[in-house]
């Protein structure tokens, strides 16, 4: 009888630990969640394009995209006609680069949205798609940016952008699955490698 007693006391404490322990834990989830205030899915992202429409990110979906910030007047600009490069080579596979010019680093993408375009195409024959002028980081973060840099969204391969020029490739689901330094040529074997497996899925 005694042990019968002990025996239900035990259970008795083991459950009133294990309900505290699960409501701390619930507690940490809310408070993982109240700190994260960005989108959840790279697909319900809105962005302007450099023409001035909205574009529903959702476009791409079941497309492999690179994801970069670009500017004019940095010494990695030239990594346009690389960028220009794979794009034509792997458009035809599903493949998309999205440039997203930003002016947060050293003042290197002063211009205005019409500006850009105009040296893209003039300077780099970019024919692939390029959007609105927006900040990469900082309390001004595109919606964009806020999900590739967060932990909560992209634990992987997250953290700030460091310079122009850092990429991201997004798989056909809108995961992410690399990213890249501005010193990482587009048309690098290391970037080619990951689009190509990509691709392949």
């Amino acid at each position: 009888m005694k042990v019968a007693v002990l025996v239900f006391a035990f259970l008795v404490v083991a459950v009133a630990m294990l309900g505290c322990s699960g409501g701390e834990m619930k507690e940490k989830a809310l408070q993982t969640v109240a700190a994260y205030d960005g989108p959840r899915s790279i697909w319900d992202i809105k962005a302007i394009d450099i023409d001035g429409n909205e574009v529903a990110l959702s476009k791409y979906k079941g497309n492999v995209l690179l994801i970069v910030n670009v500017a004019s007047k940095c010494g990695y600009t030239p990594q346009y006609e690389g960028l220009q490069k794979i794009y034509e080579k792997y458009k035809d596979k599903g493949f998309y680069v999205l440039g997203f010019p930003a002016n947060n680093f050293a003042n290197q993408e002063p211009g205005t949205n019409e500006e850009i375009k105009e040296f893209c195409t003039t300077r780099y024959k970019v024919t692939f798609p390029m959007f609105a002028k927006i900040s990469v980081k900082g309390d001004d973060i595109h919606p964009l940016y806020k999900f590739l840099t967060s932990k909560e969204t992209n634990p992987n391969f997250a953290g700030e952008i460091t310079w122009n020029f850092n990429k991201f490739l997004i798989d056909r689901e809108g995961n992410v699955v690399a990213r890249f330094s501005s010193k990482d040529a587009p048309e690098s074997e290391a970037v080619t490698q990951k689009i190509e497996e990509y691709l392949a899925k």
